[in-house]
């Protein structure tokens, strides 16, 4: 064999390069060198991300994803790209991004500053309302009438921080427990071993939409902040993040999320509050919740 063609021989062997502004991303370059782009989901977190009843990872933050996965295909000339679906949790879904595990997280995770010295996130996709569920029975009215109560919160979640803080600020002597994950909080005011579960309004709806007796349970506001949440992407990779916020802010322009709002959330009876229609408008990924006043 000669020169020539042991060039072309080893050249054969060699994957072939990135495509394009992947070269100048290293999350677009993981992705287009495997041919495989990886999605954390949650699995009880209705209705942004959750299994349905074929044990399939549905929801508002996963269409929202693949529509990401279609502006990352344009991008790469990839139609072919595999979606590998990974489940995280509050615990584990930082940690699954920094260490390249997920590429992105499509649940319902809370844009925070101090979050934001570890990752990154798209502008924002929706804005909670923090709030606690009760049984009707207990009437608890405000958050101050839990005072010296037994609460849940679910761990790792930017609620039970800041129900934590204002217990000690407004001294309500709160024994706080947390929670696996949602489903599990809820279980527990369920079985009366909680007296309120302190969450994101939007889970609490599905929570209480999804159980036994929907009739039993009332969700109050608090004075808590608002949660703007976000899809998770690494930080440090902003090609990559400017390809995810075009793809969110096109479905922003063109009106198509009020279509896909509407499918998830109209059947827990939540219109699009203030807060979302001014992130749609001007879209942000401020992880400041003044922001969203």
């Amino acid at each position: 064999m000669n020169t020539r063609h042991l060039l072309f021989a080893f050249a054969a062997l060699l994957p072939l390069a990135p495509h394009g502004a992947a070269q100048e991303s290293p999350t677009l370059r993981k992705i287009a060198e495997t041919g495989v782009i990886s999605i954390g989901f949650r699995d009880k977190s209705i209705p942004f991300s959750y299994l349905d009843k074929q044990q399939r990872p549905t929801g508002y933050s996963i269409e929202l994803c693949y529509r990401i996965v279609d502006a990352i295909r344009t991008r790469l000339k990839a139609p072919g790209l595999e979606v590998m679906l990974r489940p995280v949790t509050s615990a584990n879904r930082s940690a699954f991004m920094l260490n390249g595990i997920v590429d992105l997280e499509c649940g319902s995770t809370t844009n925070t500053l101090e979050r934001q010295k570890e990752v990154a996130f798209s502008v924002t996709t929706f804005v909670a309302a923090t709030s606690l569920v009760a049984k009707k029975a207990a009437r608890i009215d405000s958050l101050q009438a839990l005072k010296g109560s037994t609460v849940v919160s679910t761990a790792g979640t930017t609620a039970i921080n800041a129900l934590g803080e204002t217990a000690q600020a407004q001294g309500l002597d709160l024994h706080i427990i947390p929670g696996r994950d949602h489903a599990e909080a809820f279980s527990l005011v369920e079985a009366d071993r909680a007296l309120a579960f302190v969450m994101d309004d939007v889970l609490l709806h599905g929570l209480v939409a999804a159980a036994k007796d929907p009739g039993m349970y009332a969700i109050v506001a608090t004075d808590l902040p608002v949660q703007p949440y976000g899809i998770l992407v690494r930080k440090n990779d902003p090609e990559f993040k400017k390809l995810v916020d075009e793809a969110i802010v096109a479905l922003f322009k063109s009106g198509e999320v009020q279509q896909i709002y509407r499918k998830w959330f109209a059947p827990l009876q939540l219109p699009m509050s203030p807060a979302l229609k001014k992130a749609i408008a001007a879209p942000t990924d401020s992880g400041d919740p003044a922001a969203y006043r």
